[in-house]
């Protein structure tokens, strides 16, 4: 057993535990890095990069269906489910040097490729490595949900680990779940010639504000998904090539493929936590606003810390990790300014509160700014009209902002900008916007929430007009 001392010890090489590691080695930290499995984690292997691969083919296939409104002709894509996965395959690779072994070796961070299990509060074993350290970065990240559902463990189901390997186009793909993932690969299923069923429990897209996700789903059911809700599977049976979902309502649905997408589960069996004084939760290890777990001298970060799951949480995680840890700062997590994107066509974002929960919070004082798309001069042009902005506002400062429609997801940065530095709906409004762009939409609904001030307002009538008379 080799013995190491080290002042940053990092468990985990996806998002969060890269951002930790490279940015403590490249300030003067000692640091070393344990990763049993791939190196970027499950965003880059099994997640975010692959799946907008995916849906980029996805799309090229829907455009040519499509493309009589442009004055193009529409045609019938031939397809080819394997070349899209290889796509997929090749946009993986040229992204993985970025996360490899080699480039944070090169930065003077020691990897070592193993599993890491504490031993006591300070200490982990990897492999043949002894490690103490004096701050411990919890990021294993998450892994798919797998339901107990009867039946299941004795059917062929794939997860997001598995779906990308896949290289025959499935017949009739089922999908258990009808979040973010769910819903993304039905529709990038759909228009890559599959038929396309999602069994979801409760609402599809059900943490979104309803109004948005009823749009986004209206556009989904039009591109002919089943989507079957308020389904919770009661189970599953079946075999290779039929697979058979039965529901407590007495629905059955079967199909060639079933495609396992409920949720995420925190990675933490393999880290004996209770060696190190560390205690967990229900979704996941148990922090405080400095991502501190109940072991000072511990940190988790990203999914594994069981909040929001999302990469870019992970992030911005390492960053908080990262004052703390190499310069004793406080310094203290937010989640109020933290964004999300469900990247379906047309895109859900969502940043801040939505309306329930700001109405819920602020009552009456809580005003909602909107904008439709199909006043947007770029929309138009790109016959992309489709879609909402709404934005949550108290004493001319927003507390949240939700978008559906195209390139949501991009127009959702300004808005976590301004939720970030608490700038105010004035600020939004002085912005000067390229004409004709469909970022305009932002500063459009920023124009939206003082137009009843300046337009409906008797006094600003009546100054105005008592202005005139004085002007020569």
């Amino acid at each position: 057993m080799q013995d190491i001392k080290t002042d940053i010890l990092v468990i985990g090489a996806g998002s969060g535990g890269l951002s930790v590691a490279a940015g403590a080695s490249q300030m003067g930290a000692d640091v070393v890095l344990l990763e049993g499995h791939k190196m970027g984690g499950d965003c880059l292997n099994y997640g975010c990069v692959p799946s907008k691969a995916l849906i980029a083919s996805a799309k090229a296939a829907q455009a040519q269906r499509h493309a009589l409104p442009y004055g193009v002709a529409d045609v019938s894509p031939q397809i080819d489910y394997a070349a899209a996965k290889d796509h997929v395959a090749d946009v993986i690779a040229q992204i993985a040097p970025v996360d490899s072994q080699e480039r944070f070796e090169g930065f003077g961070v020691r990897v070592i490729r193993d599993f890491g299990r504490f031993v006591d509060a300070r200490t982990v074993e990897a492999g043949d490595h002894r490690i103490t350290a004096r701050r411990v970065v919890i990021a294993t990240g998450s892994r798919p949900l797998v339901p107990p559902i009867p039946g299941l463990d004795d059917v062929p189901y794939l997860t997001n680990e598995t779906l990308f390997d896949l290289r025959e186009r499935p017949d009739h793909l089922l999908i258990l779940g009808g979040g973010p993932i769910g819903m993304e690969m039905a529709q990038a299923h759909i228009r890559l010639g599959c038929k396309v069923t999602v069994i979801e429990g409760a609402k599809a897209l059900g943490k979104d504000d309803p109004e948005l996700a009823a749009i986004a789903l209206e556009t989904l059911r039009d591109e002919g998904i089943e989507i079957a809700e308020g389904a919770m599977a009661k189970s599953v049976s079946g075999g290779d090539g039929q697979v058979t979902v039965d529901t407590e309502d007495g629905r059955s649905f079967t199909g060639s493929h079933l495609l396992v997408a409920v949720g995420r589960k925190s990675n933490t069996e393999t880290l004996n936590l209770g060696a190190a004084g560390i205690e967990e939760t229900r979704t996941g290890i148990k922090v405080d606003d400095s991502l501190r777990t109940t072991n000072r001298k511990v940190y988790a970060i990203g999914d594994v810390a069981g909040g929001l799951q999302f990469t870019h949480v992970a992030g911005y995680h390492a960053g908080v990790v990262i004052r703390s840890a190499l310069f004793g700062l406080p310094s203290k997590a937010r989640t109020d300014h933290i964004p999300w994107v469900t990247y379906t066509d047309p895109e859900l974002a969502q940043v801040g509160l939505t309306e329930a929960q700001a109405r819920a919070q602020y009552g009456d004082r809580m005003e909602v700014a909107r904008f439709d798309y199909s006043h947007n001069d770029r929309a138009i042009a790109e016959r992309k009209t489709r879609g909402l902005i709404k934005v949550m506002v108290v004493k001319g400062r927003p507390v949240g902002a939700s978008i559906v429609g195209y390139q949501a997801g991009e127009l959702i940065n300004t808005w976590a900008l301004v939720l970030a530095n608490r700038l105010k709906m004035s600020q939004v409004s002085a912005m000067v916007s390229p004409y004709p762009t469909v970022s305009e939409l932002n500063k459009r609904a920023a124009g939206a929430y003082f137009t009843p001030r300046l337009f409906d307002n008797p006094t600003v009538k009546k100054v105005v007009r008592a202005v005139q008379t004085w002007l020569p």
